[in-house]
């Protein structure tokens, strides 16, 4: 499914291919690179947590940047039944090398620019720039989607503390 009208950048319509997820439906299954180039099968190898997903344009920018060390800021005091996966189209030794200068180690960076199997599955690969649109979802423990959120504009930041009590919500 391609979709246009719904995220501009330089002031042109691009298409986004995929559907729109919603709350309550199945998190799609999805398997992303690790820093390391290995597959990382998201929602099994997470398995009996929360997961807090975000889709991400590229660590190199500065919301990027911003929203990441933010939420590996928030994963020190969150449960450890709470995993925070940050996925983009950036290549796996791009993670490595941004994750080492940031110093992020809380949460789970991976890179799906292999097969952008994550992007199309929830509705965030910009098919004209192969990047994601910038989007956040909370997954519960049994793999439905509680929180859903697709930003506007690539710039603009998620609402950290709602998608925070989401997540805090899903563990009850």
């Amino acid at each position: 499914m391609e979709r246009k009208g719904l995220i501009k950048f330089n002031g042109q319509d691009m298409t986004v291919i995929g559907a729109d997820l919603l709350v309550n439906q199945k998190a799609p299954v999805f398997t992303a690179q690790k820093m390391d180039w290995s597959n990382f099968d998201a929602l099994s190898e997470t398995k009996n947590k929360v997961r807090i997903i975000g889709a991400l344009p590229s660590l190199n920018t500065s919301v990027c940047d911003l929203e990441t060390r933010r939420f590996n800021q928030e994963a020190a005091a969150l449960s450890g039944e709470i995993a925070i996966l940050m996925v983009s189209m950036d290549l796996p030794f791009t993670l490595a090398n941004w994750c080492a200068a940031a110093g992020v180690e809380k949460v789970i960076t991976l890179s799906d620019h292999l097969n952008a199997e994550f992007g199309q599955k929830y509705g965030v690969l910009i098919k004209e720039l192969r990047i994601f649109r910038r989007a956040v979802f909370v997954v519960d423990r049994s793999d439905r989607l509680t929180y859903v959120d697709y930003l506007p504009e690539l710039g603009q930041e998620p609402k950290y503390d709602q998608v925070l009590e989401a997540a805090k919500k899903a563990l009850q």
